[in-house]
This record gives C-alpha cells, structure tokens and sequence, in this order.
C-alpha cells in the first residue's frame, strides 16, 4: 500500500476521485454534513488510517493540487472582468460592506471568544477566520496565534458558510445577487466563492474580489481589533 502512495499520478487519481464521488453524494442528499470538501476530507482520513500511510507522504504526492491553488483563485479574474460593469457601478457599496464585514467579523470572533475565557493565543488564533487559508496563516503568525489551527478553523468556516449561507440569505430575504455573492465570498472565502460561482457569474464575480479585499482589510484590521483585548 505504500508503495501506491509513492505513486504521484496514482495519489492524484486518488484524490481526485474522492472529490468527485463527494460531489455526487452532495448533489443527490443535499446536506450540509456531506458537502464535498468535508465529505472528501473525512474519507481521505480514513484511507491514510487503513492504509497506515503519514501524511507527510501524502502531502508530498499531492503537491499538485496545492500548486493549482493559487492559479484557480486567479482564473477568478477572468469572471470579474466579463462582470466588471456591475462592479463600477457599486465601488462605493462594495467597499463599506467588505469593511463592515471584516470588522464585524474579527470583533465577534475576539470578543466571544474573550467573553467565553480563551486566552490570548486562541483569540489570536480566531481573529482572521474569515480571510483564505495562506492569508489567516501568515495574519496569525504575526500576532501570535496558532497558523497550523487557524488553516483548520477557516476551512470549518468555509464549509459552513458555503453549506448554510444560501439557506440563512434566503431566509433574510436577500435577493440582490451581488449581496449574496459578497456575503459567501466575505463570510467564507474560497469555498463560499465556489458556492457562488454555482449560484451565477455575478455572484462568483464579486465573491472572488470579496475574498481579495478581505484579505487586505483583515490584515490591517486584526493587530488593532486583536490588541483592544489583549
């Protein structure tokens, strides 16, 4: 079996695979337990379990997903250009709401947080939930919270966001497309972009520029938001 791991193309077919058969159950049960990145997750767990395989080695053969990573958060470009009128038309709306949201954000994780007594290093750690993985790591390194469990909390988010935000805007009564796409994108990065991009072109649009502005207003936000409990 270690050998099988050894084995990029066969490690890639793998995961590939995985995800893909994930799609298909979450297409046919539409749960949110069983959304593909969650799902795709758990069974790539067990098979390293069973199979008695380190994830180290895992990792190493699978370097190619994490190299397309950041291409794909690019190609998402590509849709806010052929949607950049709407765009121009709502900078100013945009921008207030992505800052409303980052600030909301990284306030409510702190301050519960604070008000449920974690200490310095896990609201540290929370502080940048709602930013992707590369940035809420390198964000968390800099305060001094945990990067390796930050990286897990906003995946948990994202899968979260993406599985119930739908659900949560309908039941507000949202229907601009541009405000859900915002909301998916702020709220749960590149996962509730993806959920986005499924719902239409605009709303994928403005949920990728979401996932860029978020990060940089995080990045300013998080060290005086984080310091006013500390």
């Amino acid at each position: 079996m270690i050998e099988f791991f050894d084995n990029e193309v066969l490690v890639l077919a793998l995961t590939l695979g995985v995800f893909y058969l994930s799609q298909q159950v979450y297409q046919k049960l539409k749960w949110a337990l069983f959304h593909p990145v969650l799902l795709s997750v758990g069974i790539l767990i067990v098979i390293l379990l069973l199979a008695d395989v380190d994830y180290s080695l895992y990792k190493e053969h699978s370097h190619m997903i994490d190299f397309f990573l950041a291409p794909s958060v690019v190609a998402l470009g590509v849709v806010l250009y052929e949607q950049v009128h709407h765009v121009r038309k709502n900078v100013l709306a945009i921008l207030v709401s992505l800052f409303v949201g980052s600030f909301v954000g990284i306030l409510s994780a702190c301050g519960v947080a604070w008000l449920l007594g974690a200490d310095q290093v896990l609201i540290a750690t929370l502080a940048p939930k709602s930013v992707t993985t590369p940035i809420a790591m390198s964000v968390v390194e800099q305060i001094g919270g945990i990067p390796s469990l930050v990286a897990v909390i906003v995946i948990a988010v994202g899968i979260l966001g993406a599985a119930i935000g739908p659900f949560i805007l309908k039941l507000l009564n949202v229907n601009s497309r541009m405000a859900i796409g915002l909301a998916l994108g702020a709220s749960a990065h590149g996962i509730g972009t993806s959920k986005a991009l499924e719902l239409g072109a605009l709303e994928g649009a403005v949920g990728g520029l979401a996932i860029g502005l978020m990060g940089v207003m995080t990045s300013f936000l998080v060290p005086l938001i984080y310091g006013w409990f500390i």
